[in-house]
This record gives C-alpha cells, structure tokens and sequence, in this order.
C-alpha cells in the first residue's frame, strides 16, 4: 500500500460520487456545506450555535451566513438555550424538518443507486471492504463520544428496537416473552398513527450499526408526553448514549409545547433511574407488580418542563 494508492481511490470513488450528485441535483438549492449544517440540526440533539461550529469544524461567520439563509428560508428559528442564556440554540421549523428530510431521502436515493450497479452476492464484500477501511485508519482507537449519531428511524429500526428490548431484557432482567409482546404493540402503535411533530423516534448509530434507541409519544394527559423504550447496547454504554437520548427526548417534547414528560420504569434498572434524576425528573409513585415472569417494583417519574416545578 503506498500514498499513491490511497490518492487514486479518492479520484476513484470521489468521481462515482461526484456523477451520482450532479445527475440527480442532490442538494439543490443548497451546497453541499449548507447540508451537512441541515443533517446535523435534524439528527443531533446538540443544536446550540457553538456546538455546531465544532461538530463541523466550520468558521463562525460562514456558519453565521449559512444559519441567516436557513432563518430567511423559514427553516429555522433561533432561541435562548434553557440550559444557558449565553447561547443561541437552534431548532428546525416543520418546513426545516420537510427539507432535510427530502435531502436524506435524495442521499438514499443516490447510494441506492450506486448499490444497484452491485450484484447482491457481492455486497457482503463490499461491506466488509468499508468497515475494514474504518477500523484500519481509526488506528485501533476505541470508540469516541462523537462518533455516535442520532439520527430517525430507518427501515428495519423499528424491527430493531423490538428484537433488543426482548433480548436485552431477558438476558440482564430474566423478562420473559410478554415483554417482547408489550415493546411490539409500544412500537407497532407508533408505526401505525403518529404525529411527527410531536412524536419521534431516535436511533443512536455507531460505526453504521444502531446501538441505542428512546421514543417519545403523546400520554394520555394533557398536554404530556411520554418517553418510552430507552435502551443502550452494553457494548456502547459509558459513551454518554443514554444522556443524549434522554436530552433528546426532553428537548424535542419542551420545543413541541408539552408541559411534562413521563415515564414508567422499574427500580432493577438503576443505571436508568440514575439518569432519569439527573435530568430533574422526580419520583411520583411506585408499586409493587408481577409482570415480564418477574416480581417487580413499578415507578412513575415525572418532570415538569415549564421550569414551574408545579
């Protein structure tokens, strides 16, 4: 392997790509830069301005622009973070949200596209053949707090979501079948009848895997909403997956105008509890159950997102 190689795979793969973009305008009207920022602000739940700038390592005034195009566009509005008044925080319109979404969709389109030229029996080769040019020139280095996307639920995700809260569960809890069948009515529901704009579903990927998942959806009382389903691969925990799922989940149920965020879990998950506190959520009431082949002690935990704390 020499320099020369590596050089002629760029020219290489980035003329395929480069033919793919520009025959099917793929982000028109906007660049490819413009993009990234849209991608970033539809799938990471760190949207203040600073943060941008390092995900993307972008200049501030070229990110200044390109944020004053998107608020012109009515993509976006900028507000005062909760968390800091110092920071500007940045959140999609539901224009903004159709947008980025037709540009994934236009991306998919375009390595579809590409697949298509291979034949299915070559495809687990060229998967291989990527994943081993990621782990080659990460130079073995364990994975990074960063390299964790958030990203909407793909096809097959859903699926996912069901098959891993089943295993997980009863290989760390001893659940039984019936928690399988509870997750697959949770998540066929959502399928089925959800609002986007105030329902949502977050994977958490890592090396092109999913790793992690939470969902949000509307509870039967007023003006609440409800997170459900958070679960984290073991061997992606200690990467802070869990807190941004969960900020996820609360930023998005505050910016759609909930008053609450609930949630019902079980006092054996206590890596969970311990993150549901460190997001202000409180304990309102538990009880004792026999559920999943278990007996178990049920806990309802609220928190209360106008900063009232009524």
């Amino acid at each position: 392997m020499t320099v020369q190689d590596i050089r002629a795979f760029n020219r290489f793969y980035t003329n395929v790509i480069g033919a793919l973009d520009y025959s099917r305008r793929l982000y028109a009207p906007y660049t490819l830069t413009e993009s990234r920022v849209l991608y970033e602000l539809a799938h990471s739940p760190r949207t203040d301005v600073a943060d941008l700038r390092t995900e993307l390592s972008l200049d501030a005034g070229y990110l200044s622009r390109i944020l004053n195009r998107f608020e012109q566009d009515g993509l976006i509005e900028r507000t005062v973070s909760h968390r800091d008044p110092r920071r500007r925080r940045i959140t999609l319109t539901p224009r903004g949200r159709e947008t980025a979404a037709l540009l994934a969709e236009r991306a998919d389109e375009s390595v579809g596209a590409l697949l298509a030229t291979v034949p299915s029996a070559d495809r687990p080769r060229l998967s291989e053949a990527l994943h081993t040019v990621r782990t080659l020139l990460s130079d073995g280095r364990p994975p990074r707090r960063e390299d964790v996307l958030l990203r909407e639920p793909g096809p097959g995700d859903l699926g996912w979501i069901v098959a891993r809260n089943a295993s997980l569960y009863a290989a760390e809890y001893g659940f039984n079948a019936d928690y399988e069948a509870l997750v697959a009515r949770i998540v066929a529901d959502f399928a089925e009848d959800h609002d986007p704009h105030l329902e949502r579903v977050w994977i958490a990927e890592l090396d092109g895997r999913p790793v992690g998942s939470v969902m949000c959806v509307r509870d039967e009382a007023p003006a609440t909403a409800r997170l459900r389903l958070l679960l984290v691969e073991p061997e992606a925990r200690g990467l802070g997956i869990g807190d941004r799922l969960v900020s996820a989940v609360v930023d998005f149920a505050r910016e759609a105008g909930y008053r609450d965020l609930v949630l019902w879990t079980n006092d054996v998950l206590a890596a969970a509890r311990r993150l549901y506190r460190r997001h202000g959520f409180v304990l309102v009431a538990e009880k004792p159950h026999r559920s999943f082949g278990k007996d178990l002690n049920g806990q309802d935990w609220r928190l209360d997102l106008t900063g009232t704390g009524e």
